[in-house]
């Protein structure tokens, strides 16, 4: 009864309006006070929000989100688009593709999907429009493809991914997002073919081998940022706490190096980082009172024993669980949606027989995906208002991109290799 009222009052207090993260603690608050005396009702959910932020894993959040503001503002992107530009845009359509790939690298870089289509798109949609583009489409494509950063190392989701299993290794989870992230950009590449063909889009100017080389001469010091963490993680040489702070140096380094940052950029990158770093672990905090408030009154085991009593295929299990993931995410941003379905539905998947690791890549694609649809897709927003466009515009171009993204969640849903095949070969 209580587990049912928790669910209900959660639901309710969003639907209000009510902040996320203040309705998980309100909810988990009033349930374990049912349950509970009022004094050890509080007593238990201050402990329980100490214990969950008692952890070092986290530290790598504020550090990775603020190497991803530094990079944001320190001309990391305008060099990621001429490398971009350099490699694909000689074909028809080039700009769309280059597009997709600078996402892609900015978005792994930064570790923050609305900062890759804030930036790219701040620079590519104007250049875009001017060229002939339609503004939809172009915009489809900059809110899609800013997505494959959560899911290409790396991803402060999947620290919160492994916060919410339990332990599951980030260094695995980092190494298993490579495949699927690149399939990802891979079919968006190939539906944008199929509308690049549709438009008859222009082709860019040639450009000679040199400009190829210069620019990748000038985004390899930031590519290296890729290589270093993830080299020394797999190397052992750090761990992905570490990690997270030699991003931050790196960041730093570069910052100065281009000079394109001055002493009130700082600020305003040092301000910005706290304030985002504030939320995620307020979220963090609150989401684990929940989770032990649902431990507590076993609902993770009533729904795995609910799922099971409707079906034990595991075909239909999966189909389900990405059914209801798809619905959440388009009503709740993706790290409260981890935090709070994880220890939901990663029992029923461990009962299936399937990796923690695994399991944690298809939630996090899935939920990436409602980062681009309505009423609460983050990126979506952000990438209509870079755009200067309403929703219902954009939409249209958007729907055979959501239909690549979730043919690619099938593949990694049913075929566990594509995941977890670098953590296998690397022994993670």
């Amino acid at each position: 009864m209580e587990g049912l009222i928790l669910i209900l009052l959660f639901f309710i207090l969003l639907g209000i309006g009510v902040p996320v993260a203040y309705s998980i603690g309100i909810s988990s608050l009033v349930v374990i006070w049912f349950s509970l005396d009022a004094w050890i009702a509080f007593n238990t959910l201050s402990q329980r929000i100490a214990t969950g932020l008692d952890s070092f894993s986290l530290l790598a959040i504020p550090f990775f989100i603020l190497a991803g503001q530094l990079m944001n503002k320190g001309g990391i992107a305008r060099r990621l688009i001429n490398f971009a530009k350099a490699l694909v845009g000689l074909f028809p359509g080039g700009l769309i593709y280059v597009n997709i790939i600078a996402c892609m690298l900015f978005g792994a870089i930064s570790g923050s999907a609305v900062a890759a289509a804030s930036a790219i798109g701040s620079f590519m949609l104007p250049r875009m429009k001017k060229e002939g583009y339609p503004e939809p489409l172009s915009a489809a494509v900059n809110i899609s493809s800013a997505t494959t950063g959560l899911v290409i190392p790396p991803s402060n989701v999947l620290i919160v991914f492994s916060l919410a299993s339990g332990g599951a290794s980030i260094a695995a989870l980092f190494l298993a997002g490579y495949i699927p992230g690149l399939l990802i950009g891979l079919g968006l590449i190939l539906t944008s073919a199929l509308m690049v063909r549709k438009h008859k889009l222009p082709r860019a100017a040639s450009i000679s081998f040199t400009q190829v080389f210069r620019s990748f001469v000038d985004a390899l010091p930031s590519l290296m940022l890729l290589f270093i963490v993830m080299g020394g993680i797999v190397g052992g040489i750090f761990t992905a706490t570490e990690a997270s702070a030699i991003a931050v140096i790196y960041s730093l380094v570069l910052v100065i190096i281009y000079k394109e940052v001055n002493w009130d950029d700082f600020m305003a990158v040092g301000l910005s980082s706290v304030k985002t770093t504030s939320i995620v672990l307020f979220l963090v905090a609150n989401s684990m009172a929940m989770s032990w408030v649902m431990s507590y009154q076993d609902i993770p085991q009533a729904v795995t024993d609910l799922m099971l009593s409707i079906s034990d295929n595991k075909i239909v299990l999966l189909i389900l669980i990405n059914l209801i993931l798809l619905v959440v995410g388009v009503f709740m941003d993706i790290t409260p949606a981890i935090l709070i379905f994880t220890p939901i539905f990663l029992p029923v998947a461990q009962k299936m027989g399937m990796d923690v690791v695994h399991f944690g890549i298809m939630m996090v694609i899935n939920l990436c995906i409602g980062l681009c649809t309505p009423p609460v897709g983050s990126v979506l927003f952000v990438g209509c208002s870079v755009a200067n466009l309403s929703i219902r515009q954009v939409i249209r171009p958007l729907l055979p991109l959501f239909v690549s993204m979730i043919l690619i969640l099938l593949l990694v849903t049913y075929v566990p290799e594509v995941s977890l095949f670098l953590p296998r070969l690397l022994g993670f």
